[in-house]
């Protein structure tokens, strides 16, 4: 027997890491945080207790690990992997899609990583995921939006699970607020999420934003087109299951 792999796809600083502590609070999903980014900067992931070291090595054991558990991988898009362009990529898993306005997510990167190049935003490297997937599977991918998921979390929760083919559980929607050693090794990055109890709004302010500087400008101008096109298969309503619980 095989359980679903559910992957969720984003731009750093879009509500990812709130989106995956629902997803452990569930109780149901062996939860897996970045591990291609880690692989990337750091030479390797930490999958539970063990250590893969290349991306045919991550597939393998997310196979491994669907033996026993479904599992959920939480994947942010600030570089481009090779593993995209595998044919057997798209068929992997059942892939979903995070989205949050890029006037926001570049503001709060930048406050994160000063230096963050243009390409580590994130929103081409996204569409190009969305592309591969929909292309080869034959079918729209789940894309859902940030601003959404703050302002009605159940509803949108309920329509992703509905989507996905996995039960919408009422009970994790809101969890104790705790620093989680599934993202320890980017912790710094999470401290919303840490400290998080559900999906609420933390009204936010930056010193440097696309309103104000030109080299963050520059950045929007060029990924606001990937992110319009991602957005225009945003679908506000309830529709067919997307086959995850079917694998």
């Amino acid at each position: 027997m095989s359980y679903p792999i559910l992957f969720l796809w984003s731009t750093p600083r879009s509500l990812s890491t709130a989106f995956l502590r629902m997803m452990l609070e569930r109780g149901d999903f062996f939860v897996v945080h970045e591990p291609l980014s880690s692989i990337v900067s750091q030479g390797f992931a930490t999958i539970g207790d063990e250590r893969v070291e290349s991306e045919a090595g991550l597939v393998e054991l997310l196979r491994e690990k669907s033996r026993n558990s479904a599992v959920f991988v939480k994947e942010v898009t600030d570089s481009r992997y090779g593993l995209i362009d595998d044919p057997a990529f798209p068929h992997l898993a059942t892939h979903t899609f995070l989205l949050r306005h890029p006037e926001q997510s570049i503001a709060s990167h930048h406050a994160m990583k000063p230096e963050v190049n243009r390409d580590e935003i994130g929103y081409e490297h996204l569409l190009d995921v969305f592309d591969t997937v929909r292309v080869a599977r034959a079918e729209v991918p789940v894309v859902i939006e940030a601003e959404r998921l703050l302002a009605d979390p159940g509803t949108v929760v309920r329509d992703y699970c509905l989507r996905t083919g996995i039960a919408f559980l009422p009970s994790a929607m809101t969890w104790t607020p705790d620093d989680r050693r599934e993202w320890s090794r980017t912790a710094p990055w999470h401290r919303d999420a840490a400290g998080s109890s559900g999906f609420t709004v933390i009204p936010k302010t930056y010193r440097t934003t696309v309103h104000n500087d030109p080299r963050l400008a520059a950045f929007h101008a060029h990924h606001l087109p990937f992110y319009e096109r991602l957005r225009a298969h945003a679908v506000p309503a309830a529709g067919q299951s997307v086959g995850a619980g079917s694998r």
